[in-house]
């Protein structure tokens, strides 16, 4: 399935954030690379003109997994952010990896927030992203 036509992605797809603003995070990169994972919602890591257009869609508030706002859409499908576990905003976009015309954060930037957080589903994330890393030609 195209990444458009998954559900989740055509809401995100409906906000029109502007390109090179943002950058999807949080285990969606891990779907659009092909890989064998279900996801709940996106996460989107935003700035400049992205993260003004998501604040005229909902209320900025603070993220319960650290310092940053999150703007919450569609019942949590989509969360719009304006930081990530610490990182530059700013390097996380710059370094976003382009798949069927979005923004993703590099699996290798994945697996190294998730080794930061441990969660039992983020441990599992980190096993299956190394393996589908050495697989890869």
């Amino acid at each position: 399935m195209a990444l458009r036509d998954h559900p989740l992605f055509r809401k995100f797809i409906s906000l029109h954030l502007p390109a090179g603003d943002y950058v999807i995070a949080g285990s969606a990169p891990m779907l659009a690379h092909g890989m064998n994972r279900t996801i709940g919602d996106i996460d989107i890591v935003a700035r400049g003109k992205a993260w003004k257009a998501a604040l005229e869609l909902g209320p900025a508030k603070r993220s319960p997994l650290g310092p940053a706002q999150r703007i919450v859409l569609f019942g949590g499908e989509i969360e719009i952010l304006d930081g990530w576990f610490g990182y530059s905003v700013d390097a996380l976009i710059e370094e976003g990896e382009e798949i069927e015309g979005l923004s993703f954060l590099p699996l290798a930037r994945t697996a190294e927030w998730k080794s930061a957080l441990r969660r039992d589903v983020d441990l599992a994330d980190i096993e299956s992203i190394r393996e589908f890393l050495s697989a890869a030609p």
